[in-house]
């Protein structure tokens, strides 16, 4: 099994990739947005999604979206098809994806919405947080892609603060802060450390 950084040659999959997006939406009847080939085409040739392949069959994938003039990136379509399902497959994909994000777009805050239990878990293992609609982008092309879900009605009468979906969202930024005031107290604890010995021997002199 590979999963990889998808270029041109993967465009021969969009059609299966459609299919299983498709497939998986009927069965679960939540919360997957339906892509065109066209679309999809567009994302593998730009190296903006992630593949994963079994030999030459299809087994997973995942697309990196910009939206906020590149302020948000939005990890979507994750989806495995049904013969590598249960295997860890979705995770491999979901780290590769996120790790691909982080690099390419180094500032850009990450952040998805799913009904999915098992990709919640996988959010915050990779550091996202629960946050309100109104912490995601405000870019209306985004929520217009949610009109091929079966549950946009919802979003729509709520003005699209909620829905179904659970928005998550990774902030580098926060992830900084924290590391800074991890650092500082590191640094303020071996400073006071230093001190206390310094005293202690200025004492016994």
């Amino acid at each position: 099994m590979e999963v990889v950084i998808a270029n041109k040659s993967h465009a021969i999959y969009a059609e299966d990739i459609c299919e299983t997006i498709a497939e998986s939406a009927a069965v679960r009847g939540t919360g997957i947005a339906r892509r065109t080939p066209e679309y999809i085409t567009k994302k593998l040739e730009n190296g903006n999604a992630v593949i994963a392949l079994d030999g030459d069959k299809f087994a997973g994938f995942c697309y990196i979206e910009l939206w906020g003039h590149g302020k948000f990136v939005a990890n979507s379509g994750l989806i495995v098809h049904p013969d590598y399902r249960n295997i860890g497959l979705a995770k491999k994909i979901k780290h590769k994806i996120f790790k691909h994000s982080r690099t390419k777009f180094p500032d850009a805050k990450v952040f998805s919405i799913t009904t999915g239990l098992a990709v919640m878990k996988m959010n915050s293992d990779l550091g996202y947080k629960p946050v309100p609609f109104s912490e995601l982008t405000d870019d209306s092309t985004f929520w217009d892609g949610c009109q091929t879900c079966r549950n946009y009605d919802v979003l729509t009468r709520t003005n699209r603060k909620m829905c179904l979906c659970t928005g998550m969202l990774y902030d580098p930024k926060a992830k900084e802060e924290k590391n800074k005031k991890i650092k500082e107290k590191v640094f303020n604890r071996l400073k006071h450390i230093k001190e206390t010995m310094f005293l202690k021997k200025k004492d016994q002199k």
